[in-house]
């Protein structure tokens, strides 16, 4: 695999930083919308690129959540989340990582398991909540 080397970015070390500090798992959108604050030149093409730099670098990565936004996390470890179909919100799981999920894939099927992604969909304790009253 080939190694992009990137120039040092103040935008870029601002995104992760960003990204570091809050567990919502916001859009490019919001991330440019915090940002604006400090850069007044910056555009929605800047932030998408340092983005996406970000995850090649493996130092975010990037959730399909099934909407039109992508998401992103700067918690790179292997983690499970919870995707609410009725708020849209993602929380990371408070689960460990199964291990044995990848040694029974690798087992059962010959192909080589190097991580796994698991996502689980449906309603959030807030959204149920608001349905029951």
């Amino acid at each position: 695999m080939i190694k992009h080397k990137y120039k040092r970015s103040r935008q870029r070390e601002r995104i992760l930083s960003i990204l570091q500090h809050t567990d919502t798992h916001p859009t490019a959108s919001w991330v440019y919308d915090e940002l604006k604050k400090e850069f007044n030149n910056l555009s929605m093409g800047t932030v998408y690129r340092n983005i996406n730099i970000l995850v090649d670098q493996k130092l975010v990565q990037k959730i399909e959540a099934g909407s039109s936004f992508d998401r992103f996390d700067a918690n790179t470890e292997v983690h499970y989340h919870f995707i609410c179909r009725d708020c849209g919100c993602i929380d990371d799981l408070p689960i460990p990582k199964m291990e044995e999920l990848d040694d029974k894939v690798q087992n059962e099927t010959g192909y080589q398991v190097e991580s796994h992604r698991l996502d689980f969909y449906g309603i959030c304790p807030k959204c149920q909540k608001k349905t029951s009253n």
